[in-house]
């Protein structure tokens, strides 16, 4: 977000400027979803709703774990909220006491740390570098835990890299957890439908049932159905913890938007089609990307399993010197100068915990995507 707000701040003082920085799609919400939200304003469902969720919206998240997950929960398992982070936020704050400690592998999307902080809590961060593709393992894991461990956050396919576990993999860490009941699993599945080239989506309380009672499943509308601004996230698990988080949200926001959650029914419930016309638009800019930037000597840019990110290494340019004579030491050197030189804004590695890297978001139009891949290809080969 800041980085989007420096770009629009830039192109407002008339520079030429693509901000690749925001990680939401550029498609419109679909028309049958904005128009259930308009139909739902017309009925008149405009005032408070259950502090959690309509009983509406909880029986279409409860259908679309069964269907598209193998997940049985009851409705009063699920709770909803203002999007995914207030998910998380209630989670941790409803259980977290000083000392515990949760488990975040990095990369990680930047609030994870930031929001056990704020319980007074330890985020424990694992680093996952390039070379095991971005994934926390067994050995990793099980490393890390201690009597303290309260939680481990897994994200998949993950914000910022577009890795994604697959069910072995989750498989693998679920036999660690399995041998330590004391931590429970907070599961981020917001980019579950952005899985690319035939990968199936797992999640971890259905790849291991045993891991069920202590699994929060989190998810949302955001990314697959284009509905960032519409702010509804949701999770699934067990009655105590719902019932917990719902008293936080009951004494910070109350209950999510009334028409936003009417729309999220329509997107649960309706049409699932276009999902799959925006996925093949999100590879065919992936591939682009990732051809274009590994093309440039000093970046190495893996090909990712999902989301609508890449996360190159800029490990080559590390040491070398701008033309005004500066050197470029981190990737935070790294993004300002292409912002400076260029006019390109993305996201230093060092807000996701692993660096030498930045984070493109390539949910933007192809051809800016070709320009600025151009332009850091400039930039680069600017480098002395």
């Amino acid at each position: 977000m800041a980085v989007t707000a420096l770009a629009q701040e830039l192109k407002a003082a008339g520079r030429d400027v693509i901000g690749l920085g925001a990680g939401e799609p550029d498609f419109d919400t679909p028309l049958n979803i904005q128009e259930a939200a308009i139909a739902a304003m017309r009925r008149g469902e405009t005032r408070y709703t259950a502090v959690d969720g309509t009983p509406a919206l909880k029986k279409a998240i409860v259908a679309k774990f069964k269907r598209e997950n193998g997940l049985d929960y009851k409705v009063e398992q699920v709770t909803v909220a203002s999007g995914g982070k207030q998910i998380i936020f209630n989670a941790m704050i409803a259980t977290l006491d000083a000392g515990d400690e949760v488990i975040i592998p990095a990369p990680f999307w930047v609030s994870y740390p930031d929001i056990v902080n704020l319980c007074d809590a330890t985020p424990v961060i694992v680093s996952c570098p390039q070379e095991q593709d971005f994934k926390l393992d067994a050995a990793g894991l099980a490393a890390a835990i201690t009597p303290k461990t309260k939680w481990l956050i897994l994200n998949s396919p993950s914000n910022p890299t577009g890795a994604a576990y697959s069910a072995a993999e989750l498989r693998a860490l679920a036999d660690v957890l399995l041998d330590h009941p004391h931590v429970w699993i907070l599961t981020d599945d917001m980019y579950e439908h952005l899985m690319f080239d035939g990968l199936t989506f797992a999640t971890i309380a259905a790849v291991e049932p045993r891991l069920y009672d202590r699994t929060l499943t989190m998810n949302g509308v955001s990314k697959a159905y284009c509905m960032t601004g519409w702010r509804i996230g949701y999770a699934a698990g067990p009655v105590a913890l719902i019932k917990a988080i719902a008293k936080v949200q009951s004494q910070s926001t109350s209950n999510p938007c009334s028409i936003s959650q009417a729309a999220a029914v329509e997107a649960l419930s309706g049409p699932q089609d276009f999902i799959a016309v925006h996925n093949a638009v999100f590879i065919e800019r992936r591939d682009m990307v990732v051809e274009l930037l590994n093309a440039i000597p000093g970046i190495s840019c893996p090909k990712p399993d999902g989301a609508f990110y890449v996360y190159p290494s800029c490990a080559g340019a590390i040491g070398k010197r701008t033309p005004d004579g500066t050197v470029i030491q981190t990737d935070d050197d790294f993004v300002s100068y292409l912002l400076k030189s260029e006019g390109v804004a993305v996201v230093q590695g060092s807000a996701f915990g692993l660096s030498p890297h930045f984070r493109i978001s390539y949910a933007t139009a192809t051809e800016l995507l070709r320009d600025a891949c151009g332009r850091i290809a400039k930039a680069c080969a600017a480098l002395s």
